[in-house]
């Protein structure tokens, strides 16, 4: 039987309860009989690492992660720690460190689920946003000098190369096309940032030519924002860069329910180095350790890992539980507007899978 070699890294926070949920979920999948299982092997790393070492993870992390099949992440965040700290010392270096330059961000209203909208059906949204997730304004290139001083410059430089932006356009364009409606979105600002966002618009209408069965329209982020909420029936697959995606999948998400269901991939689309899965909620600290943290973003990433890995009949047997839950409003979490704990409703994703 198949092995899958999973690393497990909690991260912080409600990251340390999530993390394991999926992990039982998953050893619960394979158990009841998906024809493969799974080694996991847990990293302690984050803040309370950063704490005893001076550093989130160890310089060597990488190579400790490299010969794993996938990695499961939780959260990295910390009350006690500066942001830009935790985020480029953990999660930040395994994406750039794996060149995981796609980042997946499926969004959709689950059965069960009170979204927002008055007027949206579940059939009106259906998304995939794709963030760029390598440069642009996450580069890292800037500096602050003259500090506290009246004359003190900090920058921050968005980095587009033509490489990074053909590479996820093309996966974009992709993806979009294995989807039913074959539609992408390209979201830009290239009105008022006249350089990078203008060739990110130049290289889309290159790599459009490839995918001439692949409807495609162009929209300025500030824009993309309304037609989620106004439009969503006519949205589809998203693609945009570092921080605009950062920002519209979380409004996604809200958009959906809540940012407790949320899942993302960090993807290395060539497979040289294994992908990352997280839910996107972060660390929440004010509910930490009370069992309170709704597990289904991660039971969602943990889909996402299985179809990564090419176990789509399993991926799809987890969606359905996942479904199921989500359908009965006792077992919703308290983001969701009800009282169930982590532990519940991990034991009802189990129950499904088991029968």
């Amino acid at each position: 039987m198949k092995t899958y070699k999973i690393a497990c890294i909690p991260g912080d926070g409600i990251g340390k309860e999530v993390v394991p949920a999926g992990e039982t979920v998953l050893r619960a999948l394979s158990d009841a009989g998906a024809g493969f299982g799974f080694e996991f092997t847990s990293f302690d790393w984050g803040g309370d690492h950063y704490r005893r070492h001076g550093k989130m993870m160890p310089d060597d992390g990488l190579d400790a992660l490299r010969s794993m099949d996938a990695i499961l992440f939780g959260s990295a965040g910390d009350a006690n720690i500066p942001d830009h700290i935790t985020l480029w010392g953990l999660r930040l270096k395994i994406c750039q460190g794996f060149d995981q330059y796609a980042n997946v961000r499926p969004t959709r209203i689950l059965p069960g689920i009170d979204a927002p909208l008055k007027r949206c059906t579940p059939a009106d949204l259906d998304w995939v946003i794709v963030r760029e997730n390598s440069e642009g304004e996450y580069a890292g290139v800037g500096g602050r000098v003259h500090q506290g001083h009246p004359i003190e410059v900090a920058t921050d430089v968005s980095m587009m190369t033509r490489a990074g932006v053909e590479r996820i356009m093309r996966f974009a364009f992709r993806l979009a096309q294995s989807r039913p409606r074959k539609q992408l979105t390209v979201v830009t600002k290239s009105n008022a940032q006249r350089h990078a966002m203008v060739m990110w618009d130049e290289i889309a209408v290159q790599v459009a030519k490839e995918f001439p069965d692949v409807r495609w329209d162009k929209e300025l982020v500030d824009a993309c924002t309304a037609r989620m909420v106004n439009r969503p029936a006519s949205l589809d697959t998203l693609v945009a860069t570092n921080l605009h995606a950062d920002i519209l999948s979380d409004l996604a998400a809200a958009l959906a329910g809540s940012l407790g269901i949320a899942p993302t991939g960090n993807i290395d689309p060539e497979r040289r180095y294994p992908s990352m899965f997280e839910p996107i909620h972060g660390s929440a600290f004010d509910i930490m350790g009370q069992g309170l943290a709704n597990p289904l973003g991660t039971f969602w990433s943990c889909v996402m890992l299985l179809e990564h890995l090419g176990e789509a009949e399993a991926a799809a047997r987890l969606m359905q539980a996942i479904e199921a839950v989500t359908a009965d409003k006792s077992l919703h979490t308290r983001d969701l507007g009800g009282t169930a704990g982590t532990d519940q409703v991990t034991q009802a994703i189990c129950r499904r899978l088991q029968s």
